[in-house]
């Protein structure tokens, strides 16, 4: 490695150290990101994204993309503590993990309630993912006689939409529609598909989860004054050369359809140092990040552009940390 590039990781590694929110030791409160990496393109380093939440011994999953399971597994965090998942919208990259935490909790006999928030479509993702589990749920191990346990033992659904406010024991759960969608307002597609930012009041702080979104008021609200802010980050530019390296004979219409998509309906480094400065959080992580071949050099120009709207502490998060 030549010197430049090892004095920009460590640049990179030291700005990211001294970024950290305070570390969660003597907290009451953890947040986990499990996986770091927006789809839908496979990535080595990083899993798809999933977040969990620990407080006390209790665990909420806020999205489970795929590979959640065995992140969680890598934390230390058992399945059995695992109390609600929240669904921030039904992409597939904050969804696909959800049939693995259905399905080793009836292999490890996990009984316990689980209650599975989401937007409306919810409550089919997860019936058809209980019908996918029962030809295996009846067959048991193969042992004629064996008695049969109902693969949705345990499973309560719950849709929300915008403004909903739900409790997870003591946290305090508020859920605004942000603008990831962008149907018609009024529309019958944005009565249905909706996309939600989260914020949990938990008894020692606030912590915002942007989900998928663009620039929005109603995110910007809800953030407002929150020690923590979770927020997607995306460099359009750097995921559009990846979607033409990897998808080379793809419509040149539906390349375009995605470009737009991503620019209209994520955040770009500024909007993020946008959104952290006019609500006033006490420090940013960012997640859900995509920014194919992004180096330690370019990640630190991500920071520097974040820091133009924000003073605070701010750091690119990798799987498995703790905030």
């Amino acid at each position: 490695m030549s010197a430049l590039p090892f004095a920009v990781a460590l640049l990179l590694s030291v700005a990211s150290a001294s970024a950290q929110p305070a570390a969660h030791g003597g907290r009451a409160s953890r947040w986990v990101t499990l996986g770091t990496r927006g789809g839908p393109i496979a990535d080595a380093e990083r899993a798809q994204p999933a977040n969990a939440l620990r407080v006390g011994e209790a665990t909420y999953l806020v999205d489970v993309g795929d590979g959640a399971v065995e992140q969680l597994a890598k934390a230390g965090i058992p399945l059995a503590s695992v109390k609600a998942v929240i669904l921030s919208h039904l992409h597939f990259d904050h969804t696909a993990g959800l049939f693995a935490v259905l399905g080793l909790r009836w292999q490890t006999n996990v009984d316990a309630p689980l209650t599975i928030y989401g937007p409306p479509g919810t409550r089919a993702l997860v019936h058809a993912l209980i019908a996918a589990m029962e030809p295996t749920t009846r067959s048991g191990y193969g042992m004629p006689g064996a008695p049969a346990r109902p693969a949705g033992a345990g499973i309560t659904v719950i849709e929300i939409g915008d403004g909903a406010r739900f409790d997870l024991g003591t946290v305090k759960v508020r859920a605004v529609k942000n603008s990831h969608y962008s149907f018609a307002a009024g529309s019958a597609e944005d009565r249905a598909y909706l996309s939600f930012a989260l914020r949990f009041d938990v008894p020692d702080r606030a912590i915002v989860y942007t989900g998928d979104t663009g620039p929005s008021p109603a995110v910007e609200k809800l953030a407002n004054g929150a020690d923590l802010l979770v927020s997607e980050m995306i460099d359009v530019d750097r995921t559009m050369a990846d979607v033409r390296r990897t998808m080379p004979n793809a419509d040149p219409r539906a390349t375009a359809s995605v470009a737009a998509h991503l620019r209209a309906h994520h955040l770009a480094p500024e909007d993020v140092g946008k959104l952290a400065g006019a609500a006033h959080v006490k420090a940013v992580v960012v997640t859900h990040f995509v920014a194919p071949r992004a180096d330690a050099g370019t990640q630190l120009g991500f920071l520097a552009q974040i820091r133009g709207n924000y003073a605070g502490p701010v750091v690119i998060a990798r799987d498995l940390e703790s905030f």
